[in-house]
């Protein structure tokens, strides 16, 4: 396993769980309701993350959610390349959430580190759009479609199906020359998982440490968390801020989550006590 991950002109150590700070420029997100659409609120919202402690900010401008419909690539452009432009001058890695290789391509261009993908450069031309870059992967998991993906996923083995998938697209993107210091693996939980598959997935998280890459868990204010929490979508900090200490306790590298303030205190109370246990 590196100790490092590259992206783009940025040497990320992973001696700490980093944190990935969620910027959504969409009208319809799960879990903002498209607050942070319009273009100068949304600037806002990036340089708090900052501030608050965020390691990487994750821009996305098309909403994966269950029974989300795609957008055009000219919208999606439309929406994430000003944000971008205005960032790239702050000193952090800003990663792109797409699956187009078009926008990649521009995301790229415009000075992008990481490109964050939910469909794990499966599109035609998407490890083609990254592979000439020095910048990192996530690769996820999913099964189906974000419109359909939530219509009765099935697993036989949900740990080694997916480990299984994840090691299938880390040979696919060295296979095209991008060398495992940029990939990061990313089980995708409530992308095509019922709520016993995503469970099955946080408690054994650690075997997706065998790939040799990084880890991602993003599970922040997800649905799966509702039967957990009475609280309104917004109001599932809590819930979430659990849900990625497990993942870190777990083996997690990275946690991509709304909540960054709240994730770092707590992370940094468990990294205190973990330093502190190992001089013991």
């Amino acid at each position: 396993m590196t100790t490092e991950l590259h992206c783009g002109r940025y040497r990320l150590s992973l001696e700490r769980p980093l944190i990935m700070g969620i910027v959504n420029v969409t009208p319809d997100s799960f879990s903002d309701g498209g607050r942070f659409f319009d273009p100068e609120r949304a600037l806002e919202h990036a340089r708090q993350l900052l501030e608050d402690g965020a390691d990487i900010l994750d821009i996305g401008g098309e909403s994966s959610r269950p029974g989300a419909e795609p957008v055009a690539e000219k919208v999606e452009l439309q929406r994430v390349m000003p944000l971008l432009e205005r960032l790239v001058e702050l000193n952090v890695p800003l990663s792109i959430d797409t699956v187009k290789p078009q926008v990649m391509k521009e995301a790229l261009a415009a000075g992008a580190a990481i490109i964050n993908d939910i469909g794990a450069l499966r599109a035609p031309g998407a490890l083609e759009a990254v592979a000439d870059s020095d910048a990192a992967i996530v690769l996820m998991h999913m099964q189906g479609q974000p419109r359909t993906m939530q219509h009765d996923p099935h697993y036989d083995d949900v740990i080694n199906e997916v480990m299984d998938f994840l090691g299938e697209r880390i040979a696919a993107a060295q296979s095209h020359g991008i060398a495992r210091q940029r990939i990061v693996i990313d089980p995708g939980f409530g992308f095509g998982k019922l709520l016993a598959h995503n469970l099955a997935l946080l408690r054994h998280l650690q075997r997706f440490g065998r790939l040799g890459c990084p880890v991602l868990a993003g599970l922040s204010r997800k649905s799966m968390l509702k039967g957990f929490s009475s609280r309104p979508m917004g109001d599932r900090v809590p819930a979430s801020i659990a849900a990625a200490l497990i993942a870190v306790q777990n083996g997690a590298h990275i946690v991509r989550v709304h909540d960054v303030a709240e994730t770092r205190d707590v992370l940094a109370v468990w990294s205190a006590v973990s330093a502190a246990e190992q001089t013991a």
